[in-house]
């Protein structure tokens, strides 16, 4: 009798037991992705998207197992602490920060919440991490090798134009990777025996001015910079390139946009990719256990019609080791 009574009330406690697990697991709390970015939502949505798609590939559907908070400074940069402060106050459980402005913003915000950069410059000089290996705070996500980058548009140019003699390097000082840009090209034109002229943009009614400063000849090219003021910019200093007989080059959309020579990682596969460091995060893993990632693909793009409008002939080797070649 003892026996019977004890499994009865085994079972009845079995049985209360599973509803109240299923009940406690249904009312688990939804994750919460801050996004928080600097530019207009227009400037940032192929990014956004690519992104939202990273994300479904690990199951995240938006209003399902997911929300977004989407906080814009509308290029308003003092407006970043603020947006940066609110998704702190709503316990967001990561922030993606699209853009190095709203990175430190967020930085400044907190120092508990994750923070995941998909296209940070140098992570240790600009201060968001101790090393690739070991960020030591919590920042992490992927690098995209800014100064390198740099040095070999310049080599790339050359292959492309052997008598090339002087390159203009645009910058923007509000960078704080200006400084790195700046001395890796300085180093590997003089390598190349080439003159170098910087020129520096701080906004968007700069660049006329600035590349009407450039001297016009068949030895001169234009090396544009990986900053989010370019990236905006990109269609109208192609055009004053274009205007100016310049051969340019810079980030790959640059040459898709109509410049010669477009060399670096794909930033919306970056982008895409950050939903692996939001994934491991949501699952528990802390930023200083995810390291800094490097890309691992670096692609070339060469645009021939705008050789031909700069009566250049780009030489078959150069051709062959493209990823791509816009005819």
């Amino acid at each position: 009798m003892n026996k019977r009574r004890k499994l009865v009330v085994a079972l009845g406690a079995s049985a209360f037991a599973a509803p109240f697990a299923s009940f406690a697991q249904q009312q688990r709390p939804v994750p919460r992705i801050g996004f928080l970015m600097s530019e207009t939502l227009s400037a940032q949505a192929t990014r956004m998207d690519a992104l939202r798609a990273g994300l479904r590939d690990r199951g995240y559907v938006e209003g399902k197992n997911i929300t977004i908070e989407l906080r814009s400074a509308d290029g308003n940069y003092n407006q970043l602490p603020e947006l940066a402060a609110e998704l702190v106050n709503l316990k967001v459980d990561v922030i993606v920060a699209f853009g190095t402005k709203a990175v430190s913003a967020a930085q400044r915000a907190t120092t508990t919440i994750p923070i995941v950069d998909p296209v940070m410059g140098d992570p240790v000089a600009l201060g968001l991490g101790k090393s690739l290996a070991r960020p030591g705070g919590n920042i992490t996500g992927s690098t995209q090798y800014g100064p390198e980058i740099s040095a070999k548009r310049i080599e790339l140019l050359k292959e492309a134009i052997p008598y090339l003699a002087r390159v203009t390097l645009l910058i923007n000082p509000a960078n704080a990777g200006s400084g790195m840009q700046v001395g890796v090209t300085r180093a590997t034109t003089k390598a190349l025996k080439l003159e170098l002229q910087v020129l520096e943009v701080r906004s968007s009614n700069e660049f006329k001015q600035a590349i009407s400063r450039i001297p016009k000849g068949r030895a001169e090219a234009l090396l544009v910079t990986s900053d989010t003021l370019f990236r905006l910019n990109a269609a109208e200093i192609v055009n004053l390139a274009a205007t100016r007989q310049l051969p340019l080059a810079g980030p790959r959309e640059f040459a898709a946009l109509g410049g010669l020579i477009g060399y670096g990682p794909d930033a919306l596969e970056l982008y895409r990719h950050a939903a692996y460091f939001v994934d491991r995060i949501l699952n528990g893993a802390k930023p200083d256990d995810l390291p800094i990632e490097q890309p691992t693909k670096l692609g070339l793009v060469i645009n021939l019609k705008t050789a031909r409008a700069l009566g250049l002939t780009i030489p078959q080797s150069l051709l062959l080791r493209a990823d791509e070649v816009i005819q």
